[in-house]
């Protein structure tokens, strides 16, 4: 059944634009750019999904289904997820041809490396728990839940880049070297806990307002 829903979220909910995003990760390419950008048009692409959803009353049919109404918010989840994972790693690639071509740094913002990446899951985490959690609550609100999330995310961002300018934390964060990239691992792995730890709490707070739904 789950793999149903699945194909149905991709099919029928996954607006254009959610995988003209894909393709942001050439954005990488552009000299003094705020890479935290780009992810943030990966959420803004999951938002248009839900956009697309509501008006065409996928939630509320699906509902009707003989299925679990947390199954809905369940299969919505795993959407988001395969959207956000594949959308850094389609943006990997773009990373090894900045550095081929001899780019430099980036006098935007934080380098692309391990630790931005574990900085970016952590961003959506933010941006999943907020953004799902007030949208389950009426399933109809998506622009409130929308600029809900991004103060969250947006407070993250601040804090995350302005870390890179502290005194000791700017050569271990803010770095391209490879010896100090394998010391950002440990960051890109707590990244990804807080992600995976962070959805899965979303999913049963946001299953959970979803079944007080009246729909």
């Amino acid at each position: 059944m789950m793999k149903s829903l699945l194909y149905k979220e991709f099919r029928l909910v996954a607006h254009p634009m959610l995988y003209i995003t894909l393709a942001f990760g050439a954005m990488f390419l552009i000299p003094a750019y705020p890479f935290y950008v780009i992810f943030f048009y990966g959420c803004l692409g999951l938002f248009f999904c839900f956009i697309n959803g509501r008006e065409n009353k996928d939630t509320f049919f699906t509902a009707t289904l003989p299925i679990k109404k947390r199954d809905v918010v369940k299969a919505r989840c795993l959407f988001a997820a395969a959207a956000q994972t594949a959308q850094i790693l389609l943006s990997i690639p773009f990373i090894f041809v900045r550095q081929a071509v001899g780019m430099g740094a980036n006098d935007a913002g934080i380098e692309a490396n391990p630790a931005f990446f574990g900085f970016v899951f952590i961003m959506f985490a933010i941006f999943n728990a907020v953004f799902f959690i007030s949208f389950f609550k009426t399933a109809f609100k998506a622009g409130k839940a929308f600029l809900m999330a991004i103060v969250p995310l947006c407070i993250f961002v601040a804090a995350a880049e302005t870390a890179i300018h502290v005194p000791g934390l700017d050569t271990w964060l803010d770095t391209s070297a490879p010896e100090m990239m394998v010391r950002q691992i440990p960051v890109l792995i707590f990244g990804m806990l807080v992600y995976a730890g962070g959805m899965l709490l979303t999913y049963r707070c946001a299953a959970g307002r979803f079944e007080a739904v009246d729909l």
